[in-house]
């Protein structure tokens, strides 16, 4: 079973991370990318839309790490899941938004 509460906490991670930029950009009143855009995660949604989709990504990963077995952050192997969850959704969201927001320009010397 916990490997199970790994996984889940790998996941929590993710969504919470994941959370953050629609929340963000929705609060800002800006339109950001997202799943319900057309086309899913390349064009604009409102800010509205951002706001709700941030709030539902905090929900699951808070029901994610605080629902599901026993959470603890001085628990190394959880807080491994949960750093690798939020640093793979952190690269790959790098990755994906910086096409449409300039962030993979190479650097300049």
């Amino acid at each position: 079973m916990e490997r199970l509460h790994l996984v889940s906490y790998f996941f929590g991670g993710a969504f919470l991370t994941n959370a953050v930029p629609h929340f963000v950009a929705g609060v800002m009143g800006e339109r950001f990318q997202s799943p319900f855009a057309k086309p899913p995660g390349q064009g604009l949604s409102s800010s509205t839309v951002n706001v709700l989709w941030g709030f539902s990504n905090l929900v699951i990963g808070y029901a994610l790490i605080c629902r599901i077995g026993d959470f603890d952050l001085r628990r190394t192997s959880d807080a491994i899941a949960f750093g690798v969850g939020i640093l793979t959704i952190g690269l790959f969201s790098a990755r994906l938004f910086g096409r449409f927001h300039g962030g993979n320009t190479p650097e300049l010397s």
